[in-house]
Parts: structure tokens; sequence; C-alpha cells
């Protein structure tokens, strides 16, 4: 693996969130996460927010559940809440250079998460049958490192050229069938098997391998997690419009609310969330 570009020394992140019930559901089964944290301190960030990277990573991270009654909801809060606990645990491991072990590091993490939540189905009437995505974007200087479980979606949008690149692969077999070619993006999104699962956090399996990843970044950069209900309403080449327009230099304003209002006037069928990230230069720098 390279070595990431001095350039990224002293960088800030800016980030944005939104999480929408939609227009049809009557609970939102969707959960977002924003984390800043070091070995020895734990910060849970706002919806939106700004920071340097100097002394601690960040990790950010959507979840969607399923199951009956509450179960979806209970899966996907305790599914964010184990990411809470267990990656600053890993802090220490990005300190002595984690380009050699991120993968089980953050395989390790996907397994004790899989295996809470089978747990707590296990135990609780309620909450029979739960299962939930993940996909969890960890960013120390100059790496982002990711883990994924399911059909919730990380997007990499380089400032070098104009281009968003889907870095997770949908766990689906409406997914398995779009990137053996099959069928195409349209043929996909009315496919009557589209949000079957073949993979999930809590599922009946006994393990979970997730799919994993690393990117290394520079200043302009940005990131979008997002659940099913954006991809919903949205396609790529729209997506990308509304977070890099073509006739503005400028950063949008507030992306994640603009991108799930979007998906929302299109479809609305299902819970709806986006998480924006994007990569700037030092802080200071910034504020001259």
């Amino acid at each position: 693996m390279d070595t990431p570009p001095s350039s990224t020394r002293g960088l800030q992140l800016t980030w944005h969130g939104r999480t929408d019930v939609g227009k049809i559901r009557t609970n939102n089964e969707d959960a977002f996460l924003g984390l800043r944290f070091d070995a020895h301190e734990v910060q849970h960030l706002g919806r939106v927010g700004q920071s340097s990277m100097e002394q601690m990573d960040f990790a950010f991270a959507v979840s969607d559940g399923m199951g009956g009654a509450m179960a979806g909801e209970f899966a996907s809060r305790i599914t964010v809440e184990k990411v809470t606990s267990l990656l600053p645990k890993s802090f220490g491991q990005s300190a002595k250079g984690l380009q050699a072990g991120f993968a089980d590091v953050l395989t390790e993490l996907f397994d004790k998460v899989h295996r809470s939540l089978a747990y707590v189905g296990s135990c609780y009437q309620e909450c029979r049958g739960m299962e939930a995505t993940l996909s969890l974007c960890w960013f120390t200087p100059g790496w982002m490192y990711f883990g994924h479980v399911g059909d919730s979606r990380i997007y990499y949008a380089p400032k070098t050229d104009r281009t968003l690149r889907q870095l997770t692969q949908d766990d689906t077999y409406v997914g398995w069938l779009q990137r053996t070619g099959q069928i195409n993006d349209r043929e996909a999104r009315t496919h009557s098997r589209r949000s079957v699962l073949q993979k999930s956090l809590g599922g009946s399996g006994q393990f979970v391998d997730p799919q994993v990843g690393a990117v290394a970044y520079e200043p302009g950069d940005l990131f979008l997690l997002c659940t099913d209900g954006l991809v919903d309403g949205l396609y790529e080449h729209h997506m990308l419009d509304l977070l890099r327009p073509a006739d503005s230099s400028s950063p949008v304003e507030n992306p994640a609310h603009l991108l799930v209002e979007e998906s929302l006037g299109a479809s609305g069928r299902d819970n709806t969330t986006a998480l924006v990230i994007q990569v700037g230069g030092d802080l200071e720098q910034a504020k001259k």
C-alpha cells in the first residue's frame, strides 16, 4: 500500500448528515453515526460540523435495520452503538500503522456486531429476525478504511475527475445480476427481488464476511454514505450533479439535505439517509 501524500497532514473534515422516514413508512429504521476518537476519548459528532484531523481519527457509518415490529429500528441503533464502543479500541493500531492490519480490525468489528445482533434477536421475542446493514468509513491521516455488509453504499468522488465511484458492492441477488452485466441499473430498480439481502448483520449465518478496502484521499475529495432509500430515488449521475454542480466551483452548502430532499421528491418509498464527508485543507489556513 502506498504512503499517503504529505499534503494530507493537518487536513480538516466537513460533514453533513440527514435522515428521513420517507412518505410511506411509519418509523425510521435507518441510523447514522459520526465519531471523533483516540485511545482515551470518544466524541459523538452532530449532524453537521467541521474539525481538524490533527489529533484524532474520525468514523462515519450508516445502517439500515430490518425485522418485524420495531426490530429493524432496534437493529440499526444497536449496530451504530456497537461501532461507538468497539472501533476506538483499535486506535492504537492506527498510531502504529494501520495499513498492515485494517482488514483484520474491521472484520473483527463486523463479526462482533453480527454476533451482538444475533444474540439480542435470540433473547427477546420482539427482536426476533432483526438484521442490519452497515457501511463504515474510518478516516486516519491520509487514508480512509471502509467496511461493508448489506445494500447501503459508500461512494467516492475524487477532486481530480468528475466521477462518483461506488466503493461497496450490494449484497443482493439483484446486485450480483447487475455486476455480472445481466441487467442494467434501470432494470435493477424495478426487479422484484431488489430488496432481498444475501448477507446482513444479525442474519442466520454463523459468520459474516464483510467487504473491506482503503482509499488514499486528498483535499477536495468527497465521500457519500447512504442507505438504499436514497438510491431508490436518485441515479448516480444525478447524485454527482447535486454533490458537484457543473456550473459551480463552490462546495454545496448542505449536500446531505439536498440529496435526501431530491430523493424524497422522486420516490420516498423507504427511509432515506445520506451522510456526506468533504476533505478540506488545513483548518487554520482555511480561516485566513
